[in-house]
């Protein structure tokens, strides 16, 4: 290992050199920080002295600006229309009349009677009848139409039921046969067609019963008249 060799002390001459020199350089510093202060408040002092002599000034000149700036007025150009064009009117010729010459100067002239003018009889005022006409009578249709409208429905007279088949009782068959008929003027029941039906004979059975059923007849405009109805038969076990 080395060994810690023990280092002299500074010798008095070289403290005292170096404390001089620092004394040196503080004062130094002390008078340029003294100089730049002096320097600063004179420059300060300076320019308020200025603006405070040529303020006055400024403000005349800028009052003077103010002053000084034109005002520009528009005004908008208004046209006047160009005056309408007159018409100029075409002279119409004038018709000359050119007379024309008598084929037959040497004969009289005709002497012309004026016939009077027949009379023709006008009729009264209480004559003359004024009103709406009656319309044609309204033809009759010809063949079945629907009931709807001014076609009054037609209103059943007697209505006998139809029996239950024996095979249809016993498998214990229920529900509602629907057909379409024609109910003519006399108010029978022909054309009968099934819609809807039973198995087991029983639309059969309504088809029967409703042929024997009697109505009082559709009408239009109070007349009878044939009509397409349906007509429903509810087959139920007591």
């Amino acid at each position: 290992m080395a060994e810690n060799k023990p280092t002299a002390p500074p010798k008095k001459s070289e403290i005292d050199f170096a404390g001089g020199t620092t004394s040196i350089f503080l004062e130094e510093e002390r008078e340029d920080n003294r100089v730049m202060r002096f320097s600063l408040i004179g420059a300060v002092i300076f320019h308020i002295i200025f603006f405070v002599i040529n303020l006055p000034s400024f403000a005349k000149q800028a009052t003077a600006q103010e002053k000084e700036k034109k005002v520009y007025v528009v005004q908008q150009v208004r046209f006047q229309p160009p005056p309408p064009k007159q018409k100029q009117e075409i002279p119409k010729p004038k018709a000359k009349k050119v007379p024309i010459p008598d084929p037959t100067p040497d004969e009289p002239e005709p002497i012309r009677l004026e016939e009077p003018e027949p009379e023709v009889d006008l009729p009264e005022v209480d004559d003359i009848v004024f009103g709406i006409p009656d319309a044609p009578p309204v033809a009759e249709p010809e063949g079945p139409i629907h009931v709807g409208g001014d076609v009054q429905k037609p209103e059943k007279v007697s209505a006998p039921q139809p029996q239950y088949t024996e095979i249809a009782r016993k498998a214990r068959i229920q529900g509602v046969v629907i057909v379409q008929a024609i109910i003519d003027k006399a108010g029978n029941v022909t054309n009968v067609k099934v819609l809807k039906g039973l198995p087991m004979g029983l639309s059969e059975q309504a088809v029967e019963a409703i042929k024997k059923w009697k109505f009082k007849p559709a009408t239009l405009n109070g007349k009878p008249v044939d009509v397409y109805y349906n007509l429903t038969v509810n087959f139920r076990l007591q």
